[in-house]
């Protein structure tokens, strides 16, 4: 039997979440910002705290929100998502420049939340099909049978006692068949099984109402909005059923996916997402500089300052009216990261900056930090690259000297150009990459080393032009 795979990536024991290990699980990934991880990992810890705590505290010990400043490809979306999979916590980016104030056209803040809730479904979901996937699997491999070999009628035996379930008369010969299947040796036999295919059920917003917002929605106290029978009544009729001819390994598995879906309880699966959105919600605020407003602020700075003031009682904490029911946010974790080039902190209204109490200053990545990246982080972009270009059976060796000089040729861009941050990396790999990605498939399998005179070769020419090196890296 396979495991159901899963996105979570998490520690399962919270408490052995400690300051100390998150930041070592976050070097893996990041390079350098020991601060940022610090400030992170202590705000993680205190969730954990938290909960450990007598009732009547619990609920006055508001999350210490944190504000990143620093320039772009540093690693603060990177900090935030790892922290968030690394805790199994519900999260979601947002570009709070796509907002507007209310009253204007746009997405209102108040989908920030319910864009979070719904992670959090998702999540829980996932978790409670893996706990089933074994029982979802032993049903599906049961319906198969069923499909390639139906059970007979059963006849009665002098044997038989009253109330013993009858087995069908070709038992032994589904047992020999159920033996074979365990085995592996009917994967490659077509059978014909019914899939539900969802269809776009439910009900079309209504005009006037927010975004994010469905006539279907739970009132404040919990309880289902006016249409909520209805929309989910239409929401069970628009699955339909159809059939597909399938090989036996992937119908056990699409069967499997159906019966984990039957298995989870609906009700459970919203009641934990909204609990763990309430308790270990976090949610990354990026480009929060670009809602700062000036000094005598006109035209469109005020639409700016309006989006702080609706961003502040979300912040603060407040009752946000979701599908899923009323979700609060006053244990929501806010993360906000921005450049800061053409603005400062102390530009966002007061009232904001008071909601963002820890504040810390990301460095600039240096050749030596590139070299890092490049060969230290799990998952590192050599890695990667290696990996595509195996598929094609091609091993791929980068020499010391040739990581070296790609991290000096992005060091050098970035100070000749826009600071980009690690994101330089991948326009450089690209470009020393891409004629050998091109005829892999052509020249066939072998070793090929990429040198320092390598890199240069198609590099180097790039750096002395600043006009062309200006459109290509």
């Amino acid at each position: 039997m396979t495991a159901m795979p899963t996105t979570r990536d998490k520690i399962e024991d919270a408490k052995q979440l400690t300051p100390r290990r998150v930041v070592e699980e976050l070097d893996r990934f990041i390079i350098g910002q020991h601060k940022a991880k610090r400030a992170v990992a202590i705000a993680l810890r205190n969730r954990w705290r938290r909960q450990q705590v007598a009732d009547d505290l619990r609920d006055e010990i508001s999350p210490k929100n944190i504000i990143m400043v620093g320039p772009t490809g540093v690693g603060k979306t990177e900090i935030a998502r790892r922290l968030a999979r690394l805790s199994g916590a519900p999260f979601v980016k947002v570009e709070v420049s796509k907002f507007t104030e209310v009253g204007y056209v746009g997405r209102d803040v108040e989908s920030i939340i319910r864009d979070l809730v719904e992670m959090a479904v998702k999540l829980v979901r996932e978790e409670m099909e893996a706990a089933v996937w074994e029982s979802a699997r032993t049903r599906a491999g049961d319906k198969v049978i069923d499909l390639l070999m139906p059970p007979t009628k059963p006849s009665a035996g002098f044997a038989d006692r009253p109330g013993d379930p009858a087995k069908p008369a070709n038992e032994a010969s589904r047992e020999k068949l159920r033996k074979l299947l365990d085995e592996g040796k009917l994967d490659d036999r077509d059978v014909e099984i019914e899939i539900e295919d969802e269809g776009g059920g439910g009900m079309q917003m209504m005009p006037g109402m927010p975004p994010g917002m469905s006539p279907g929605m739970s009132g404040m106290d919990g309880s289902s909005g006016p249409f909520g029978a209805i929309e989910e009544m239409l929401g069970s009729l628009a699955k339909r059923k159809r059939k597909k001819t399938v090989k036996v390994v992937e119908a056990i598995d699409l069967l499997a996916q159906q019966e984990a879906r039957a298995l989870v309880d609906r009700d459970e699966v919203k009641r934990e997402a909204v609990r763990r959105t309430e308790q270990l919600g976090v949610v990354f605020l990026d480009e929060i500089d670009k809602i700062c407003s000036r000094e005598h602020a006109r035209g469109a700075d005020v639409s700016r300052e309006g989006v702080q003031r609706d961003l502040l009682p979300l912040v603060e904490g407040s009752t946000v009216a979701t599908k899923y029911g009323p979700v609060r946010s006053d244990h929501v974790l806010f993360i906000a990261a921005g450049a800061f080039h053409m603005a400062k902190v102390g530009d966002l209204i007061p009232e904001l900056q008071g909601r963002f109490p820890i504040r810390v200053e990301l460095d600039s990545l240096s050749k030596a930090d590139f070299v890092k990246i490049l060969r230290d982080t799990d998952n590192s972009l050599l890695k990667q690259y290696r990996a595509l270009l195996g598929t094609e059976g091609i091993v791929v060796e980068f020499t010391d000297e040739a990581i070296d000089e790609l991290a000096n040729v992005a060091s050098q861009a970035n100070a000749g150009l826009e600071n980009i941050g690690a994101r330089r990396l991948h326009t450089v790999l690209e470009r020393v990459l891409d004629e050998l990605s091109f005829a892999a498939t052509e020249i066939g399998p072998q070793t090929i080393t990429i040198t320092a005179q390598y890199v240069r070769e198609r590099i180097g020419d790039l750096l002395q032009d600043q006009d062309l090196s200006r459109h290509i890296l």
